[in-house]
């Protein structure tokens, strides 16, 4: 039975993480593991990811409005004319390849992709990868000037974030700055994709949820969730116009670390 006080920390860690680019998944898996907590379980995995949904909406509510207004066009027009358009457009066809391997994926992801050596090799590995591409890339394209191939290719790349310590945010960003997305416009594209996917596992996971009941330890999670999330947004994208994402970077490979070091510890007890 999760507390109050563990529904607050994870809630927390879920909203800061699954923006930042340290993967959220790693850390709820680790967190428990680390601490000596029960398993949450689903319902309450669910509830967190309500939290963060509501934040990206609200943080981003103009930007969904222009896109609802937008898919309208392309439905009632039957031809794609506007920036805002595109971008509807774009954000389905990378939200496909997630989608699939979601379903395809599920039982492993949920299972073998979640033990600590692996996704502290993965913390580590795309530790590297991001702040070597992120140096790397140049920054000459903004958000108006992707394509359709560019929107694919970051949803390819989001397939990888179902391994534990790879990171949505941390994959697509890498994948955006990969195709010489300035900061601001890699950090955008991969909050607004995140919408699709969060909302669609929410949906799927709903009915766990309403079965186990809404209790204090859920409502504290999904508001810390929603708060942290919106907080997490709003710390990268200031942060990112002045510095690039060596820091978290960093912050991936002592936590990895961490995580080996614990391992071998426990092995020699």
């Amino acid at each position: 039975m999760t507390t109050t006080f563990q529904a607050l920390v994870l809630g927390l860690l879920q909203g800061l993480s699954e923006f930042l680019p340290i993967s959220s998944s790693a850390h709820l898996t680790l967190a428990p593991w680390f601490f000596g907590w029960p398993d949450p379980g689903l319902a309450f995995d669910v509830a967190l990811h309500f939290g963060t949904l509501v934040a990206v909406l609200w943080y981003f509510r103009a930007e969904w409005w222009a896109m609802l207004l937008a898919a309208r066009d392309i439905v009632r027009h039957r031809r794609i004319e506007s920036e805002q358009e595109r971008r509807a457009v774009y954000l389905i066809i990378a939200t496909i390849p997630g989608g699939i391997a979601g379903v395809l994926l599920e039982k492993q992801a949920e299972t073998v992709f979640r033990h600590p050596a692996l996704t502290a090799s993965a913390l580590i590995a795309m530790g590297a990868v991001l702040w070597l591409v992120d140096r790397a890339a140049r920054r000459d394209r903004t958000l108006a000037a992707m394509t359709w191939s560019d929107a694919l290719i970051i949803g390819v790349s989001q397939v990888l974030a179902l391994i534990p310590g790879v990171s949505r945010s941390g994959s697509t960003i890498t994948a955006g700055r990969a195709l010489r997305l300035d900061r601001p416009a890699a950090a955008t594209f991969s909050f607004l994709m995140s919408m699709p996917i969060i909302a669609a596992a929410a949906l799927v996971k709903l009915p766990a949820l309403l079965r186990g009941g809404i209790t204090v330890p859920i409502v504290v999670g999904i508001v810390s969730a929603a708060a942290s999330s919106w907080l997490a947004i709003e710390i990268l994208l200031r942060y990112i116009t002045r510095r690039g994402f060596g820091i978290f970077a960093l912050y991936r490979l002592v936590l990895g670390a961490a995580v080996f070091l614990t391992l071998a510890l426990r092995a020699g007890r």
